[in-house]
């Protein structure tokens, strides 16, 4: 077994695994996850840099981890960023900035390293005639989302500027404040986007030939929260849980019609994703759409858990 710290710093948030892992068996013992909202992407979309308040909240999510990583005594530590600081022409910055705290400098990975990652992640627990293969990985970000399909591993994938945080910030902001209900227009050129970019992906990665699809990070997570009716979140009883396409649309209609007031009071919903989870429940509804998937088979295990896994296989 070799102890690994996983860190997973995406546009919206900056994650941790630290684990046990075996590189031979493919087996792991969590230790420690834990999750910050830092939106380290705000901004770009627009910007084309990273703000400081964005770094600087990132840092200090950094600072809290390094001493977990100490504490917990890993021998090996890997940090990932993803979309956002592919997209940033100071993401400079932001290297130093790890390097200094944490002391290994982040990878700033491309959409097909992190498609295979998340596939590693989320397939590895998919076991029985209940998740029958070929897989479709759908991880929805903050900036970006990945489309993967494969069985045992990863057969064609795609990476598309369509997440959460992005297609907020596009679409339903206006003179700095998020729309409160967006309006019909606003919803409106959000599908327009995704749907676009559904069918930019479709051309390399076939959609709907896969039997399960399965649905990863934060938006899709708290849609099954609201789905089973949870008071607060639990990802013991969100992991494998299955979402009907039926509910999806549901939610998604509620949470587009909703005040921020109204958001605050859904106990499943983390603070940090209030502005940004209709957006990304709008996505998850599209790319179910575009597949023809009558469910989603919701999996804590993600893109965290595929650099565990790479990490300790060195």
């Amino acid at each position: 077994m070799t102890r690994v710290a996983a860190v997973d710093c995406g546009t919206n948030s900056i994650r941790l695994l630290v684990a046990d892992v075996d590189p031979v068996t493919g087996t792991a013992t969590e230790l420690d996850r834990r999750m910050r909202i830092v939106r380290l992407g705000q901004g770009v979309d627009r910007t084309g840099r990273l703000a400081p308040e964005a770094l600087e909240r990132t840092f200090a999510a950094c600072r809290e981890y390094a001493g977990v990583i100490r504490s917990l005594g890993a021998e090996r530590t890997r940090f990932v960023a993803t979309s956002a600081t592919r997209d940033a022409s100071n993401r400079e910055v932001f290297v130093r900035g790890v390097v200094d705290t944490l002391g290994v400098e982040p990878e700033v990975i491309t959409g097909d390293q992190e498609a295979e990652f998340s596939f590693t992640g989320a397939t590895r627990g998919l076991t029985g005639p209940g998740f029958p293969a070929p897989y479709l990985v759908v991880d929805i970000g903050g900036g970006s989302t990945e489309l993967v399909v494969g069985s045992d591993g990863v057969a064609a994938a795609r990476s598309v500027d369509i997440g959460c945080v992005r297609m907020t910030e596009r679409h339903l902001v206006r003179d700095g404040v998020v729309s409160d209900p967006p309006t019909a227009e606003q919803i409106t050129a959000i599908r327009a986007d995704v749907d676009a970019a559904l069918d930019l992906a479709g051309q390399t990665v076939p959609l709907a030939r896969a039997h399960t699809l399965v649905g990863l990070a934060g938006s899709v997570t708290t849609v099954a929260g609201i789905a089973l009716g949870l008071p607060e979140y639990d990802p013991a009883a969100i992991h494998h849980s299955r979402v009907p396409l039926a509910r999806v649309r549901e939610i998604t209609a509620r949470l587009l019609a909703s005040t921020h007031a109204e958001r605050e009071t859904i106990g499943v919903l983390h603070p940090g994703r209030i502005d940004v989870i209709a957006a990304g429940a709008l996505i998850l509804q599209s790319v179910m759409e575009h597949c023809g998937a009558r469910e989603v088979v919701v999996s804590e295990h993600d893109i965290l858990d595929g650099i565990a896994f790479a990490t300790a296989a060195g």
